[in-house]
């Protein structure tokens, strides 16, 4: 059954796989890749968006068990520590080691948090 959660769950997930794509076929440079944007820009309106979508999905579907809905926060939480990741192990190209850590580091955990709403929303529906 596809509801309003797993369409903006759905939606989280292409925008992360459109950010993910763009930031590895512009090496990470400022408009390198297919989209014509910078680091931020591209953080804002493919990066944020994500992570809001995947908060409203997990609180919109309290009532019905969503098995499926926990298996997409967790790919979106995945999705999102990897981000985080490749962020981190960028700093050396970056002179801005500090704020690049903060920013990974905030990214793994925002992705966690969401890998775990994803698996309460999985233990929930089997319960």
């Amino acid at each position: 059954m596809v509801s309003v959660p797993h369409v903006l769950s759905g939606i989280s997930i292409i925008l992360l796989v459109i950010y993910g794509a763009d930031v590895m076929a512009g090496g990470g440079g400022a408009g390198n890749g297919f989209l014509p944007f910078d680091a931020m820009t591209r953080g804002i309106g493919f990066g944020m968006p994500p992570i809001i979508l995947s908060f409203v999905a997990f609180f919109m579907s309290k009532k019905p068990p969503f098995k499926g809905l926990g298996i997409m926060l967790i790919i979106t939480g995945a999705l999102i520590i990897i981000g985080g990741v490749m962020s981190v192990t960028s700093i050396a190209e970056s002179e801005n080691t500090a704020r690049m850590v903060g920013e990974g580091g905030a990214l793994i955990a925002i992705g966690a948090v969401i890998s775990v709403l994803g698996g309460i929303k999985i233990k929930k529906s089997l319960a």
